[in-house]
C-alpha cells in the first residue's frame, strides 16, 4: 500500500521583532503545537515551529509536507544548509549563520525523513497556513503578557519542547527591549520591557491585520482621545484598524510605575511625515498587560 502524505503548515511571529515570539504548527483541530519566548524573533519562531513539528512526527513513515510563507525557512534547510555545514556553519562571506542552534537541531531532524516544503504568500487565506498564523501569534501575545502560550495537543504524544534549541541569537538592540545573554540579565523581561515591547507591537503590520491580535493587548473599557481630539471607543478602533500609511518608529520617553499593575507609557511616534507624543496607560488584570488608555498629541 502507498504511502500517504501528511500535511502540514508551520509559522513563527515576533511583536516587535525581537520581542515576545511564538511559533505554531497545525494539521487538524485535534493536532496542533505551539510554544514561544518572551524574547526572540519571527526568524526563530519561523524555524522552531519546523523543529517542533519534525520532532513530533519523528516516528511517522509517511512523507510530510510543510506549507510555509518563510522563504528563509524553505532556503535555509532545503538549499543553504549543506554549503553552511562544510563551511563549519559559516555563511560564503565567512560570517556566522544565525540562529545556528536551531539550525543544527533541524539538521539532525531531517535525517531520514521524507519532507517537501511548499511555499504559500501569508495571509492570503490558506486555510492551514493561517490557523498556524493565528496560533504563532496567539502564542506571541501570551508571551508579551506574561503567560505561557496554549501548547496545544501535540501529534497525539508528549510535546516534544524545541525551546532548548531556540537561544536568540544575533538580534540588535533595541530601545528598552534590549536582548541580552542570561549572564547580564536572568529571567524574564521587566514589566517596563514587556510593556513597551507590546505598545511596540501594535505599530506592526503583523498585529493590525489581526484583529484577533489586536483585541487581546485593549482593556474591555479602553478608549483613546486622537489627535483631533476625537474620543475613540475600543469597538470603533477594532473596527478602524489597518496597516498603517507608512512606518511608524517608537522613541520611548519615560515609563513610570503609578502602582504595581498599572505602568504610563510616554513614547515619540515618529514617521517621515511628522512625530507626536503618546501616553499609554497600561494595566495588568490576572497576569495580563493590557492597554487601558491612551492619547496623541502632534509635534509638527
Amino acid at each position: 500500500m502507498p504511502r500517504v502524505t501528511l500535511i502540514a503548515a508551520a509559522d513563527g511571529s515576533a511583536l516587535g521583532n525581537p520581542g515576545p515570539a511564538g511559533w505554531a504548527w497545525y494539521i487538524d483541530d485535534n493536532r496542533w503545537a505551539s510554544g514561544g519566548w518572551p524574547h526572540g524573533t519571527n526568524n526563530m519562531g519561523e524555524l522552531t515551529a519546523v523543529l517542533d513539528l519534525l520532532h513530533q512526527t519523528a516516528e511517522v513513515a509517511d512523507e510530510l509536507l510543510v506549507y510555509c510563507d518563510s522563504r528563509y525557512v524553505i532556503n535555509s534547510i532545503t538549499t543553504w544548509m549543506p554549503g553552511w555545514k562544510r563551511k563549519g556553519w559559516r555563511k560564503g562571506d565567512g560570517s556566522p549563520v544565525l540562529n545556528v542552534e536551531i539550525m543544527k537541531a533541524l539538521d539532525t531532524a531531517m535525517r531520514g525523513r521524507r519532507v517537501r516544503f511548499e511555499w504559500v504568500k501569508g495571509h492570503a487565506g490558506h486555510p492551514l497556513n493561517e490557523a498556524a498564523d493565528r496560533l504563532a501569534n496567539a502564542a506571541a501575545v501570551a508571551f508579551g503578557q506574561g503567560r505561557a502560550a496554549d501548547p496545544g495537543p501535540g501529534f497525539g504524544g508528549p510535546i516534544h519542547s524545541a525551546a532548548p534549541a531556540a537561544r536568540p541569537v544575533s538580534v540588535e538592540p533595541d530601545d528598552l527591549f534590549t536582548i541580552l545573554d542570561d549572564r547580564d540579565r536572568p529571567g524574564s523581561p521587566t514589566d517596563e520591557e514587556r510593556v513597551v515591547a507590546l505598545e511596540r507591537s501594535l505599530l506592526t503590520e503583523q498585529v493590525r491585520a489581526d484583529r484577533a491580535a489586536v483585541a487581546a493587548l485593549l482593556h474591555p473599557a479602553w478608549c483613546e482621545i486622537g489627535r483631533s481630539g476625537r474620543l475613540w471607543t475600543r469597538e470603533e478602533m477594532l473596527e478602524s484598524i489597518g496597516p498603517l500609511a507608512e512606518p511608524v518608529g517608537l522613541e520611548v520617553v519615560t515609563v513610570s510605575r503609578i502602582d504595581t499593575d498599572t505602568l504610563l507609557l510616554v513614547w515619540r511616534a515618529v514617521s517621515a511625515a511628522n512625530s507626536a507624543l503618546r501616553s499609554s496607560l497600561w494595566v495588568r488584570e490576572r497576569g495580563d498587560w493590557r492597554q487601558r488608555f491612551h492619547q496623541g498629541t502632534s509635534e509638527r
